[in-house]
């Protein structure tokens, strides 16, 4: 017969349940946080005060030190000196260069999924498709941005890519305040949904060189839409010669 546990023993593995519980918890005060951020909820340039975090995410303040390392890591979070902690405000020229860096990385997704695509896969992705299209007709822009970025998260995954899904979840990240503006865009729906279909079918056929091309037409022409509207915001905001309108650029809504 095996020897009962000794007192130590069971000691030991109650330190270790317990250590393994307390990891847990902070992990999942870290993603809360980092969601808040994601999300909007939390918008851009807002102070992150480390004795409100360590009260709404119940954790010490050294774990919220820790998360603020690890989200300025992400280009989430800027960190001043003497002045603590803020969401990174992302700028109209740096959400143009992550889009064309998330390009480079979405096209390979796509060639990817049109390698390693079920008809399961396939199935979720004309489904999600036709949901997309259901709220573009239905006038319901928002609904039919939050199916596109379904849709685009269905290829990622479908990629079986694992570093180009987390290249591009880090830099997707950074673009919550843009995420609505170039679907709303007059005629622009239209023009996505047809793209889309384009990536859908392509993969469906087990086209990899076709799949990445229609993404990349279509990432194309989601960065032509951004820098079209930065110009006509910031033509938009230049005060006029001899008015008192500030100089300053404010924070921009998606």
């Amino acid at each position: 017969m095996n020897a009962p546990p000794t007192a130590t023993a069971a000691s030991t593995a109650q330190e270790v349940t317990a250590g393994r519980r307390v990891a847990a918890s902070v992990d999942s005060a870290y993603t809360s946080l980092r969601d808040q951020i994601v999300q909007g909820k939390l918008m851009p340039n807002e102070r992150l005060v480390e004795v409100d975090l360590t009260a709404s995410l119940g954790v010490g303040r050294a774990a919220v030190r820790t998360f603020l390392a690890r989200l300025e890591q992400e280009g989430l979070v800027v960190r001043e000196p003497n002045r603590g902690a803020r969401v990174r405000m992302v700028t109209e020229a740096e959400a143009l260069e992550i889009t064309q860096a998330r390009a480079a990385l979405e096209v390979l997704a796509a060639h990817e999924a049109a390698v390693h695509a079920t008809d399961d896969d396939i199935a979720a992705m004309r489904e999600t498709l036709a949901h997309m299209a259901d709220r573009m007709h239905a006038g319901d822009l928002i609904a039919y941005s939050e199916g596109n970025a379904s849709l685009h998260a269905k290829i990622i995954a479908t990629s079986r890519h694992h570093t180009a899904a987390r290249l591009i979840a880090g830099l997707k990240a950074q673009m919550v305040r843009f995420q609505y503006r170039t679907v709303l865009v007059p005629g622009r729906s239209i023009q996505s949904l047809a793209e889309h279909t384009a990536i859908i079918d392509a993969i469906a056929t087990r086209d990899p060189a076709a799949a990445g091309a229609a993404m990349r037409l279509h990432l194309s022409h989601v960065a032509d839409t951004l820098r079209e509207t930065a110009s006509a915001r910031a033509q938009h905001e230049s005060p006029e010669p001899g008015s008192d309108r500030s100089t300053e650029t404010p924070s921009l809504s998606p």
